[in-house]
Formats: structure tokens, sequence, C-alpha cells
């Protein structure tokens, strides 16, 4: 089989992390201090990809200048404009002139994934499929689109469907041959006006092709709220290793795993891992619990927080009570008052200002 190629989606507006996504792109929010999007990368480079064409919408200009031309990242990007977000069958189509007739490897930027995507492909590449799809178990199956299997091959599959054939769920993950772009061609669009890819690969089916199925290993997460942003950092610090490039005074207590970044700074303060802190960051006479990450140049003054992200250029000082599952964004400040709650929940937009 040829080389595969990649499609990676980074349009979309990102309604549901609203207002973070007001003011950038859905996929750059960072979980340990690095883009969504970028692990998404690694995950397409790592399996043998080496040319990856980018969906983008109306962030494109962001996500161009955060991935540059791929080189960074051991690959090379062609970026594909989408007039609307109108489906992912939609976003293979648009991108048909850059795949031409390579099978490729289709995944989502807001998707992160720890067991990678080398098995998928390996098994498309090896086996000879018309498609093969990644899926997991859920516990609501009724938010995603389903597929029914038997012996390996997928039979099945239904979009959100009420009373669902089964738990198992499409991740984000897909392998296709060219067969894909006829299939598509064929499509109407669904009653969410969207051209569905579960529509495009059940045409497969009833083609009698063959579309296979493997199973995640390890853990995968969509990053569409700002709980899941939240339990995707979690995730990803787990498997940090601790290193100290910055500055930790000797009043200073580090717990744990740790990352200091360069030019970082710790004053007076116990840090209890696994705790991310980028560069140009500042925390002092504070205590970060774990789970926690706080972005490049960040001030971090007279405050405890825990199982939190702080994006970059943020300001929080002084905040009685502690900051727990909270999700802030660019360039916020917020500054403790007199009142005294037992704890607090944010989900933060750009340049906000809270006095707590």
């Amino acid at each position: 089989m040829a080389k595969l190629k990649g499609l990676l989606l980074a349009g979309g507006t990102g309604s549901r992390l609203r207002p973070l996504t007001y003011t950038g792109a859905k996929q750059l929010i960072p979980v340990a201090n690095r883009p969504i999007l970028f692990y998404a990368v690694d995950a397409i480079v790592s399996a043998g990809v080496e040319e990856i064409g980018v969906i983008i919408g109306d962030t494109g200009n962001e996500v161009r200048t955060a991935l540059g031309d791929g080189s960074e990242f051991g690959c090379r990007f062609t970026y594909i404009p989408q007039s609307q977000p109108l489906g992912l069958a939609h976003a293979v189509k648009t991108a048909r002139p850059f795949l031409g007739t390579s099978p490729f490897l289709m995944f989502l930027g807001d998707n992160l994934l720890r067991g990678g995507l080398s098995r998928l492909a390996n098994r498309f590449s090896e086996g000879g499929f018309a498609a093969s799809i990644l899926l997991t178990e859920v516990k609501d199956p009724t938010q995603f689109g389903v597929a029914v299997v038997q012996e390996g091959r997928v039979v099945r599959l239904v979009e959100k469907p009420k009373s669902p054939p089964s738990n198992l769920a499409l991740v984000g993950a897909y392998c296709f041959g060219p067969m894909i772009h006829e299939a598509i061609d064929q499509l109407q669009p669904s009653w969410r006006n969207e051209y569905e890819i579960t529509d495009a690969i059940q045409a497969l089916i009833d083609q009698h092709l063959a579309v296979d199925a493997t199973l995640v290993e390890g853990w995968w997460k969509d990053t569409g709220r700002p709980e899941d942003v939240l339990e995707a950092n979690r995730l990803v610090l787990e498997d940090i290793q601790s290193q100290v490039d910055g500055l930790v005074d000797e009043a200073s207590q580090l717990e744990g795993r740790v990352i200091v970044g360069p030019g970082a700074e710790v004053h007076r303060s116990t840090i209890r891992g696994p705790v991310s802190i980028a560069s140009g960051a500042r925390v002092q006479d504070s205590y970060i619990g774990p789970y926690t990450s706080i972005g490049q140049s960040v001030l971090i003054s007279h405050t405890e927080i825990e199982n939190s992200v702080v994006l970059p250029d943020s300001k929080i000082v002084e905040v009685n009570g502690r900051i727990d599952q909270s999700l802030i964004g660019r360039g916020v400040t917020v500054s403790g008052v007199q009142s005294r709650p037992r704890a607090v929940h944010l989900i933060l937009g750009d340049q906000s200002r809270i006095d707590l």
C-alpha cells in the first residue's frame, strides 16, 4: 500500500469552550503547558506520516503561526482552508486535492490519545481494508457515533443514537483508502446540516467493503468542554518527569514530580506535584497543588490553587480560599478581597478581570 498521508482537523468554532475560544483556537488551549494540537501532530507523526494536510477555519492564522511548516515536528504541513465547518466528510472533500489517491490517516486536533495512532495505522496498512476506525467503550453512547462490530469488522454505524446498539464509540481517528471519496460524493446533509463521516463509512459497509475496528489502548480524551481540558491536563501530568530549569529558593518546597521552566521563579512556596510551571512564570508565597499547569509569564502570589490550568500572562494574587478545578484564560487578573469563600470554581475567558 502507498504511504499514508495525514489529515489533521484544526477548524471548528469551539463553542463548548466559550468564553475561552472567543479569542483563540480551541486546539491551541494548553494541557501540561503544551497546546492540545501539538499532541495530535505528535501522534500522527509517530504513526509514520510525514505529509500532513491541516484543515483550518476562522482561526487559521493562529494555527499556522503555532504549527509553522512542520519541521519542528518532523513533518510537512499543507494548510487547507475550509469555508464552513460542515462536518468531517466535508473536511475530507475539501482536502481531496491534497489527498489525491493516497490512503490517509485522519485525526481530530482536539483529541488526545495516550496509546497513539500507530496500531490503527499499521492494521490498516497491513490489512488491505477500505477503512479502519478507532473505537473505545463509553458510558453514554448517545453522545457519539456508535459502531456495531462482529468478528473484528464494523457492520453498522449510527450517529448519536437514542437507543445505542453498542457502547463502542468512534473517537476521532480514522484511516481511509481512496474509495472514501466516492462515498462522500454521494452524501446528503444530515439533520445537523453536516456531511457525516459515519454515513460515508456506512456506505463502504453497504458495498460489502471491509471496515476494520481497532480499540483504544491507554486512554482517549475529547477536549471539547472545560471539564475535559482539566481532565486531559490531569492525565498528561501523570506522565511527566521532574525537571527544574528555573529558580527555586531555599524557602520553597517541591514535592513529587514538578517541572519548573527556564526563567521561572518559585519563592517561599510549596509546590506539590504533578505540576508544570512554564518559563517566565513567578510563584511567590503560594501553594500550588497537584494537577496544575501554570502558563508562561503567569504571576501567582499569596494564593492556593490546585487541579487547574492557568493560561499565559495571567495574574492571581491574594485570593482567600483555594482555587480548585478552574480553567483560567490568557491575560486574566484575579485579585482577592476580604470575603473568604472556602473554594471557588472559575472558567474565565482571555483578558478577564475578577475580584474575589
